[in-house]
Order: C-alpha cells, then structure tokens, then sequence
C-alpha cells in the first residue's frame, strides 16, 4: 500500500517516550479513551510490515501518546482469512487480553482514521535490557529457559533456541492457545520499562480451525497452574454473556463458538496444548 502524500520520515517523528508509553498501557481507561476520541495524525510508515501499518500520535486536547494505526485498506489478502478483517481480530485480542485481567495486549480500539477505519494501539517501546529469547549451544535447555527447536545458524550449525522461563510469557502461551494465534514471532513481544509484558499483531488470530504458531511451547503438554485455570473459568462465563455481546461486531459467530470450545477444551485437559502436526508448529521468520 503506497504511503499517502507528504507523510514525513520517521527520522522526523515525535519518539515515544519508554516510561510515558508503558505509564499509558497499563491505564486502559485513560487509553482507550484517548484511542476512541483524540486526533489521529500520521507520521511515517512502517516499511518493513507486510500490511498498512502507520506510526502516529493521537491528542485529545488533555494529552498526547504515539500509537500504531493499521488501517483496513491497507490489509494484503491473505488466503485462510477474510479479507479485511485484520484490524477487527486485533480489537478481539485486546477485549479477551482485557477480560483474563493479565493485560497482555496494548489499548486497542477500532476507529476511523486518515485511511479510513482501522486498528489504533497504544505504542509501546520494548525495554532493550530484556531478554526472552535466546540461542544456546546445549542439547537441553539451561536453568532458566525453556527449550523451542533447534535452529540453523550457518556452516552446518545448530543451536538450541529458548525462551525465558518467566510467568509473563506463560500467560502469553495461554491467551495465544484462547484466541488461535498463527504468528506468535518473537518480535512480537514487548517487555515494558515497568515489568509488563505484551503482545502484539494479533491480526492472524481466531480463526476456526487450529492455526497455532508460536515461540512458546516451552510449557507444551504440562499442566495448566491455579491462576490459568482460574482465569479460564472466569473467560468462559464471559463468553456467555458481555464479553460475547463485545465480540460480536469484529467476529463472525462460528469463530465466537470456536473460541468457547478453545477455552473449554483447555479446561477439559487442564494442559497446555501441544502443535496439532497438522499446521507448521513455530512462525517463520521465528523473530
């Protein structure tokens, strides 16, 4: 999608501030009301996406905050998924994030925009000291991680690829296995300057049939622990009545029928999931 007229580079952008963005995330309130109501203005685009995808500020008269815009014009076809609607899965991943209590995914609201009706979230700068992935010269995993596949690093190399053993990603590996997510990419995970954690691009999400691609089957097979459970438990009674009525404008209804019957196999075996063998297990490329 060519980028609208005299949008400047990013190099002349307004950078988001790391602790303002991540104080904002974690304010839904605040967020969603400024995502809703302020002015959207472009800034740059981000070429490196395969979609439409728009860094922005949004103001309110009260307040500022850089945020994304993917407009639904901007969307490539894709052949396993309707066209056009990208932006409204991503708005569902927020509302089920929001409605676990584990905000795992940034505000994010469907609006219209200088392109027209899309997706706005709130920006959030990933803290450069974190690490949740890595490459380990070792057959198992070390202390810490959790082991992923082995990967091809040159000359006829191998090397193991991890990721943290940390609470953060398993609510993550949870919530991905809810809402179907067919790109969980390492890129995709945002550590926060504040401790938090999210997840973004959830456009490939709630499909029908099982499409799970992740990084995070490090907990793949084992038992669900009290607090997924728990949540679980509270999502399906949701599913029954708001969070369904919420669902609605941005799902088709076989695909809110699928999401019951995820949560609910979920609490059928009390496991996290294991890849099907029918879809490729881990997104490429993984990072």
């Amino acid at each position: 999608m060519p980028a609208p007229e005299r949008i400047p580079a990013l190099s002349s952008t307004p950078e988001a501030d790391p602790v303002a963005s991540a104080a904002l995330a974690a304010d839904p309130e605040r967020a969603l009301a400024l995502l809703r109501g302020g002015e959207l203005k472009i800034h740059g685009q981000l070429t490196e996406a395969s979609n439409g995808v728009f860094y922005c500020t949004v103001s309110d008269g009260a307040g500022e905050a850089v945020c994304v815009y993917k407009p639904v014009r901007g969307e490539r076809p894709l052949w396993d998924f309707p066209d056009g609607t990208l932006a409204g899965r991503e708005a569902a991943a927020y509302l089920v994030s929001a409605a676990t209590g584990w905000g795992l995914v940034p505000p994010t609201v469907l609006r219209e925009g200088p392109l027209g009706a899309g997706m706005c979230q709130i920006w959030v700068e990933a803290d450069p000291g974190a690490q949740l992935l890595a490459l380990q010269d070792a057959e198992e995993a070390e202390t810490g991680w959790r082991g992923i596949a082995r990967a091809e690093v040159g000359r006829g190399r191998t090397a193991l690829l991890v990721h943290a053993e940390d609470a953060r990603l398993r609510r993550l590996a949870v919530l991905d296995a809810v809402i179907n997510n067919a790109d969980r990419k390492g890129g995709h995970l945002l550590p926060a300057v504040d401790g938090r954690l999210y997840g973004i691009d959830h456009g490939v999400t709630f499909a029908v049939p099982g499409k799970l691609r992740t990084l995070l089957w490090g907990w793949a097979g084992e038992p669900l622990d009290e607090e997924a459970v728990a949540v679980l438990n509270g999502l399906a009674a949701e599913l029954k009545g708001a969070l369904a009525d919420e669902l609605a404008p941005l799902l088709t209804p076989a695909e809110i029928d699928a999401l019951r019957l995820r949560v609910a196999e979920l609490l059928r075996t009390g496991r996290h999931p294991l890849p099907s063998g029918d879809w490729p297990s881990v997104p490429w490329p993984p990072i």
